[in-house]
């Protein structure tokens, strides 16, 4: 396929100065790269915790100037341009003054974007974009090619911009946060995996949190290639006729052009003529929406070039990240799943529709916005919910009624022996939380671990498999 890339001019001219805002990962490799490029570079976090604080460390060695504990406004205000961490939250103090001066404001994805010679395959929306974006990366790779996933999975796009040899193709993630941000991101291929109310504690409303999704599509050409859900009206409507070419992926069978399930559970596709995968069943991801999320990776691949027997090879051979819908274990004929990455309803609801067997189902953390009602449909399967945090009290009143629901107040230890105590051998425990994790851990990451390690301390009568 041809490729979308137009020429990228740099983000500043040298000598500029530049704020980045946030030192996490992201924040780093940005002061990094800003640096690189002939930046006068002021790094700053508001936090003192270990990991920017040994970011600041790391990038004072190297000559650039970065402090933990707070921003110096007046510094950053006199700055050229902020790169800002997706973390910070528009209606901050700092964004908001940086707003009202007119600084050019921008995310750390937009400058790695700029000094980018690898192809993209960005991939957003609400749920699946982690799983997604690893599996893009994975069949690339068994392709042939060279490959990595980065943005919103870990790896800054400031990071690969720096690397004197870059791989052939980067599979991205974008929340709607770092679109929030970007100015000239246009993939060779979008892929929009599907769309539901989230952040709702950060948007005023439903339709700000589409609009940056829609950022997406904004600089398309008629290069470039989009990958649609064809099972969800919302996804279809919100590119608005942006130039380029559309392909479309079903659960639900046949599709014009893309790649769908077919009612005989065998994965297929069709861009000229019509090849087969793969059974579905000899995906290792557990649920339905896990194969919505191969197809939409395996299109994007296949528009690539990838040919069929490596989609089916690289499809089959991955297995679940880690924190999404990821099986710790089975104690006492209980199985333990970690989906601590389901922050939002949505993706709740999701994993519920995953299991045949009675659930017990772990809800909690801090509250985002959505009501914990939207769940009860999904509840069929529902033995008991154990509901944690700050959260607990509003999801024990919208589950009133609906199913039984215990809160624990103390940490995630006792909500794990509570819900063994729940728990019946054939049963799942299921930590899939619908909230954020900021009330107890600093991530997502860190809940589940310690979800992980308390499961792996309970008492068993036999074998932890």
């Amino acid at each position: 396929m041809r490729s979308s890339r137009r020429s990228r001019a740099p983000a500043f001219e040298a000598g500029s100065k530049v704020a980045v805002l946030g030192l996490g990962v992201s924040g780093e490799a940005a002061a990094r790269l800003a640096a690189a490029r002939g930046g006068e570079v002021y790094a700053s976090d508001v936090s003192v915790g270990p990991g920017p604080t040994a970011a600041a460390a790391r990038l004072r060695s190297e000559g650039i100037d970065a402090e933990c504990g707070g921003h110096d406004v007046d510094r950053v205000l006199d700055c050229d341009l902020v790169v800002v961490s997706p973390g910070i939250d528009p209606t901050s103090d700092i964004r908001r003054r940086v707003s009202d001066a007119g600084v050019r404001t921008i995310a750390e994805v937009e400058l790695g974007w700029r000094d980018l010679r690898s192809r993209v395959v960005a991939i957003t929306g609400t749920n699946g974009k982690t799983t997604t974006t690893g599996l893009v990366a994975h069949v690339l790779e068994t392709g042939g090619l060279t490959a990595v996933a980065a943005g919103n999975i870990g790896l800054p796009l400031s990071e690969i911009a720096l690397q004197e040899s870059q791989p052939d193709w980067v599979a991205l993630e974008l929340s709607s946060f770092q679109l929030a941000d970007q100015e000239t991101v246009h993939p060779d291929i979008g892929v929009l995996l599907n769309l539901s109310p989230d952040h709702l504690d950060r948007y005023r409303d439903v339709q700000s949190y589409y609009a940056d999704k829609h950022r997406l599509f904004e600089d398309a050409t008629p290069d470039s290639r989009w990958v649609l859900n064809a099972d969800d009206p919302t996804s279809l409507a919100l590119p608005a006729g942006a130039d380029g070419t559309y392909y479309h992926f079903s659960v639900s069978g046949p599709v014009d052009r893309g790649a769908y399930l077919g009612s005989d559970g065998v994965m297929r596709c069709r861009l000229v003529d019509e090849v087969e995968w793969m059974p579905a069943t000899d995906l290792r991801l557990l649920g339905p929406h896990n194969v919505a999320n191969s197809l939409a990776a395996g299109l994007a691949c296949a528009i690539v070039g990838v040919g069929p027997e490596s989609i089916a090879r690289g499809l089959s051979t991955f297995d679940a990240l880690p924190h999404r819908l990821q099986p710790v274990g089975e104690h006492d004929g209980i199985l333990w799943v970690n989906d601590s990455k389901a922050t939002n309803i949505s993706a709740t609801a999701v994993a519920l529709r995953s299991f045949e067997r009675p659930v017990v189902l772990i809800l909690g953390g801090r509250h985002k916005g959505e009501p914990y009602s939207n769940l009860v449909p999904h509840m069929a399967r529902i033995r008991a919910v154990v509901a944690y945090g700050e959260a607990a009290p509003r999801i024990v009143s919208d589950l009133a009624g609906s199913v039984d629901t215990l809160v624990v107040e103390s940490g995630i230890d006792a909500v794990v022996r509570v819900a063994r105590e729940l728990a019946h051998p054939g049963d799942v425990v299921l930590l899939s939380p619908a909230c954020s994790s900021y009330d107890m851990f600093p991530n997502y990451r860190e809940r589940g671990r310690a979800f992980e390690a308390a499961v792996r301390a309970l008492p068993t009568e036999g074998a932890f498999r």
